[in-house]
């Protein structure tokens, strides 16, 4: 896809020259007093209002799907909603249909107090430039801007209408950042090096063009996960190799469920291959299966060796949230038309299982938690990766102490 060059203006504000907006003092506060918000971003959240950067029709979460809230509707609910700690959905698939449905998201307009737990990991510096990477609605391209200078900021979005909105809002608002529409994951070579990288949508792949952007001793922040397991948030300080090859590396810092990155995330369902192959082989396990559907640090360190597995639970009608009472694990990898399904059942020790396809997934699942376990349950803070532009290494506790694989995948290739 072709990158438009951004939008360039000779005569902005100095950074720190807006005016405080009163609207955005009484939130700041808030991050502040929780603990969210750092003393070197407070100033520059107090001068950015969300309001002028969600758009009037947004998407709640609801236990049923959706609702679609349109401000003109209920200005009230809509700006209180805006002025909370919540995430709001700003763009679905087919969203015009009903006010009340399951769809798609696929743009939104983050938690404020993620979008401050990013930034404080970005770690910037008055003088760095820096590359976000999803520029949705533009509020962190807006906190970016008005600390660093729209000089310093270069912000790809994939979604030209998206890109439109956004840009127009900063306009608005007095900021010019470059911006760009393209492919996120390509980064902005253009305009590189970089001292920080910012991505706002997750990856299960360090993609290589935001390390071979990064200047050694820089930084990239970005959701990270697996298809079993969204997400984890991680930081990694870029280096350069002895060959001269960069390198990034570092830790999970916390958690970060944001929306994949559109090629990177499985599209369709996980039930759509198990009705495409409902035929599985009975047999039994003792592995308990509220250990994926309950533990996270379980489900995450499963889906880092275990790749390309999802899952779905299945529970009798009217049965409450929760591993407790009576539920079916389904875990399936499209790829290899192959899944698997076990039932729990309230004090048993053995499961019932059924099977499919040629790739065996209850062993490598099996045999991942009985690593996790054999290594004492590590928290999911513990592990880390370490990406090269051709290779992702996750670890536990140190680079050195690479994670073993359990894959056992067939070879698909033709």
């Amino acid at each position: 896809m072709s990158t438009p060059p951004g939008v360039d203006a000779p005569d902005i504000p100095a950074p720190g020259d807006a005016a405080m907006v009163p609207d955005a003092v009484a939130p700041a506060t808030g991050l502040t007093a929780g603990g969210w918000l750092t003393p070197d971003w407070a100033d520059a959240w107090k001068r950015v209002d969300r309001a002028a950067f969600v758009p009037d029709r947004v998407w709640v979460p609801a236990p049923d799907g959706y609702h679609r809230l349109d401000r003109h509707d209920d200005p009230m609910r809509w700006r209180g909603l805006v002025h909370t700690d919540t995430a709001l959905i700003t763009q679905v698939e087919n969203g015009t249909a009903a006010p009340q449905f399951s769809l798609h998201p696929t743009s939104s307009a983050s938690m404020p107090r993620m979008v401050a737990s990013m930034l404080a990991h970005l770690d910037v510096r008055e003088e760095h430039r820096v590359l976000e990477i999803g520029t949705g609605v533009g509020i962190t391209a807006a906190l970016l801007a008005t600390r660093l200078g729209d000089a310093a900021v270069v912000s790809v979005e994939l979604d030209p209408a998206v890109a439109a909105d956004a840009r127009a809002a900063l306009h608005r608002a007095g900021l010019r950042p470059r911006l760009i529409v393209g492919d996120g994951t390509r980064g902005s070579a253009e305009h590189a090096p970089y001292d920080r990288v910012l991505s706002t949508f997750s990856v299960q792949t360090i993609p290589p063009a935001w390390i071979a952007q990064t200047r050694p001793g820089g930084r990239i922040v970005t959701p990270w996960g697996s298809a079993l397991y969204n997400g984890v948030l991680i930081a990694l300080d870029v280096a350069t190799d002895p060959d001269g090859s960069p390198r990034a590396s570092g830790p999970v810092v916390g958690d970060a469920a944001f929306m994949w990155e559109r090629g990177q995330g499985v599209r369709g369902g996980v039930m759509d291959t198990v009705r495409e192959h409902d035929l599985g082989t009975p047999g039994t396990t003792t592995l308990d299966p509220r250990l994926l559907v309950d533990d996270r640090d379980a489900a995450f360190c499963t889906g880092l060796l275990v790749p390309g597995v999802r899952r779905s639970i299945g529970r009798p009608a009217g049965a409450a949230r929760g591993g407790d009472g009576e539920f079916t694990l389904w875990l399936v990898d499209a790829d290899t038309h192959s899944w698997v399904c076990v039932d729990h059942t309230p004090g048993a020790d053995v499961f019932e299982t059924a099977t499919h396809g040629p790739r065996p997934i209850l062993d490598e699942i099996e045999a991942a938690l009985a690593w996790w376990i054999e290594h004492g349950r590590p928290e999911r803070t513990r592990f880390g990766v370490t990406a090269t532009p051709g290779t992702q290494t996750p670890w536990l506790d140190d680079p050195a102490n690479t994670l073993p694989t359990t894959d056992k995948r067939p070879d698909t290739r033709p």
